[in-house]
């Protein structure tokens, strides 16, 4: 099955939106209470929010497809919308998701590669990512590509604060 992958503008608010609610829910439905993750979805995938982030000049979203259904996405952020600030010669990877029943084909590593080409593609060394500490598989799977944890940080989960570990991968030697 190949994979194809669509710039968000605009016209993409409704396939996107659907594609955050379904795989955050997937990922992280089951570990989380369930008004702590209503919280966090009403908030972070609003139209209004999503909108905001499509319409950010430092912010893009690919939408990946296969067999002409959306099965994944990912988030990138430079300069001010970061979640930290990083400098200038670092992208944030904010959001990395396939739908469950796509994970363990592949898909993965393909959206986690598009990530880096396109930081590569816009001038940066360092690509970054926040990942749930509870999250071992994630974990494990940026370490697989050479990612390192270098910090922490906070995540508001609809009220709830989690901690992420920070990892980091230089992108100069990939």
């Amino acid at each position: 099955m190949a994979l194809r992958f669509i710039k968000c503008n605009q016209s993409h608010l409704s396939p996107l939106r659907q594609v955050c609610i379904q795989t955050f829910t997937e990922a992280f439905g089951k570990a989380n209470s369930k008004v702590s993750l209503i919280n966090y979805i009403n908030r972070a995938f609003s139209e209004e929010q999503l909108l905001s982030e499509i319409e950010n000049p430092e912010s893009i979203f690919y939408l990946a497809m296969a067999q002409r259904q959306v099965i994944g996405y990912i988030k990138l952020n430079e300069g001010s919308a970061q979640n930290k600030q990083r400098g200038e010669m670092h992208a944030e990877l904010e959001r990395i998701y396939l739908k469950s029943e796509f994970q363990r084909m592949g898909f993965g590593k393909i959206l986690l590669q598009k990530a880096i080409d396109v930081a590569k593609e816009k001038g940066k060394e360092f690509l970054w990512l926040g990942v749930w500490e509870k999250n071992e598989n994630a974990i494990s799977f940026y370490e697989q590509f050479g990612f390192k944890k270098n910090g922490t940080h906070t995540f508001d989960l609809g009220g709830d604060q989690q901690l992420d570990h920070l990892m980091e991968l230089m992108l100069k030697n990939n």
